[in-house]
């Protein structure tokens, strides 16, 4: 029975990335998690502890619709990871993972145009080092729409895809996730919207041979 850590900057970038997979490997079995590691909205003008209630409401709805176990959420200052010490961040992710031990984790993008995005990814593969009796044996880097396709294109920032799960049979109940986030929606054709988001799985998975598909990066994957 594999167990799945989600490490996920902000709020609703869990569903966005990969919920769609987790949603299939959840049905076959296995046991998710979820660590969002900023309460989001706080960088934005104009928003308030109420806003901040209601997204951590918004993101317990959308991960209990897939069956995900536990959410847990940290308080991070939004779009400012860069503003605290890397080392504050590996901390909070070493202390959910050495609890749950999960067997795969997905996370974000290296080349994501936000910086929150960029540092988690640091901090999970501090984390997570592939050490004696380490548990993780696999991570995947995701794709969040209006952040990996943001950024300058180069060889260092390009988001290439090496692994492709067909979620053809989950990827309604991925859209119904992500509109349980109603503050965080926006309207098409805006990367962040529910049309999109399916479009984005069909092109997906039109290049795969697939009607719908979630695509990752292979990090590292450790077979016995």
């Amino acid at each position: 029975m594999k167990k799945i850590l989600i490490v996920a900057a902000h709020p609703d970038d869990e569903v966005l990335g990969c919920f769609g997979t987790v949603a299939k490997m959840l049905r076959r079995g296995g046991i998710g998690y979820t660590l969002i590691l900023s309460g989001g909205k706080t960088s934005r003008d104009n928003s308030s502890k109420d806003d901040l209630d209601l997204i951590r409401q918004e993101a317990q709805k959308a991960n209990q619709l897939i069956g995900i176990k536990d959410v847990s959420l940290s308080n991070f200052p939004d779009n400012a990871f860069d503003s605290v010490p890397l080392l504050n961040i590996v901390k909070e992710i070493e202390k959910i993972k050495n609890e749950i031990k999960p067997d795969i984790i997905f996370t974000h993008h290296l080349g994501d145009i936000n910086i929150d995005h960029q540092i988690t990814h640091k901090a999970v593969l501090t984390a997570a080092r592939p050490i004696k009796d380490e548990s993780v044996k696999t991570i995947y880097s995701m794709e969040i729409p209006s952040s990996t396709e943001w950024n300058s294109f180069s060889k260092e920032s390009a988001f290439i895809p090496n692994v492709f799960f067909d979620v053809s049979e989950t990827i309604d109940l991925k859209i119904q996730a992500l509109a349980k986030y109603q503050s965080e929606l926006r309207d098409y054709p805006h990367p962040r919207s529910l049309q999109y988001l399916k479009e984005l799985a069909c092109n997906n998975g039109v290049r795969v041979g697939l009607k719908y598909s979630e695509n990752f990066m292979l990090i590292r994957t450790i077979e016995k």
